[in-house]
């Protein structure tokens, strides 16, 4: 009987090494080629302050900051001038972040700024008309602005303004 039990300890023992052993050898494995996946990954990716162009079957593609948040224009904006003040900029807030990469399809020198009339910020102008996001668009890849009062536009690369 005690040899019994000393031969099911003593295997119960190795199982127990073999299992360890086995889990460790598998993170090791696992992890090695997860981080160089991660590597690959972050090397293929845009940097981080690029802006993006992103598609929607409704807007089709559109110009998006770097967290993916749409960016529009508005008809009634005037060339280096915006006619959004007030109430409109609760609705619409200014795209304000000046360095940053273009995709492909966007010229960098379309990109400029201008310093708003109404509180002496500056804002981001695209082709010279001033950029915003639109405060109800609350995750990456929302267009709901997109036509908002026929006046407020998505931009794409073959934005054309009046």
């Amino acid at each position: 009987m005690k040899k019994g039990i000393f031969t099911l300890a003593i295997l119960s023992i190795i199982f127990a090494l073999a299992a360890c052993g086995k889990s460790t050898e598998g993170k090791t494995e696992t992890n090695q080629p997860t981080q160089a996946q991660t590597d690959q990954t972050n090397s293929e990716q845009a940097p981080a302050d690029s802006l993006q162009l992103l598609k929607d079957d409704k807007a089709g593609e559109y110009l998006a900051d770097p967290q993916g948040r749409a960016l529009y224009y508005f008809k009634k904006d005037e060339a280096g001038k915006s006619n959004c003040s007030g109430d409109c900029l609760a609705n619409w807030p200014v795209f304000t972040q000046e360095n940053f990469d273009v995709p492909e399809g966007f010229d960098k020198k379309d990109f400029s700024t201008i310093t708003r009339e109404d509180n002496g910020e500056k804002q981001v102008t695209y082709k010279d008309f001033p950029l915003y996001y639109f405060a109800k668009d609350q995750q990456e890849g929302d267009v709901n602005g997109q036509g908002v009062k026929d006046v407020w536009f998505v931009v794409n690369s073959g934005t054309e303004f009046e």
